[in-house]
């Protein structure tokens, strides 16, 4: 369990928690509360398992790791698992529905609405993983746990 909550006092490693969370709090919330103009978790997990087929363990799996994961990376609470759980959700985006779009965002505006490319995926990959190796940095609950056990 000491892995799980190691980390170091490095600002850096701060940095990329707080922006995966940044980043990653209103898709959440979207999926879970309907705020940020998202449809709320009922309707989420309807469209997840009714249109785009996705288990219902799976569904509600994505849900928690955007909107749950998030607030823990805020706070920098078992960071290495909300990092793990947001890497899992952005390769399974690619996969099952952005791979086949191409590489690039729709910047211009020029493809229908939902036809994104995966570079943005890419980016979150690369801040998860980061997290997951390096831990919550300092200013986090994680820090906290493991510098009490150290006494």
């Amino acid at each position: 369990m000491k892995w799980l909550l190691k980390t170091s006092d490095n600002v850096t490693d701060l940095v990329l928690r707080l922006m995966l969370a940044v980043v990653f709090f209103p898709h959440g919330a979207q999926k879970a509360l309907g705020w940020f103009g998202g449809y709320g978790f009922h309707a989420t997990l309807g469209f997840f398992t009714g249109k785009e087929g996705v288990p219902l363990v799976l569904a509600v799996l994505v849900i928690a790791a955007e909107f749950l994961g998030s607030i823990g990376l805020f706070v920098g609470f078992l960071a290495r698992v909300a990092a793990f759980g947001i890497l899992c959700n952005m390769v399974g985006a690619i996969l099952l529905v952005h791979g086949h779009m191409g590489f690039f965002m729709n910047w211009a505006g020029q493809m229908p609405a939902g036809k994104e490319g995966y570079e943005f995926h890419l980016l979150a990959i690369a801040l998860a993983f980061s997290v997951m190796v390096r831990g919550a940095g300092p200013l986090s609950i994680d820090r906290a746990l493991a510098g009490r056990g150290r006494r």
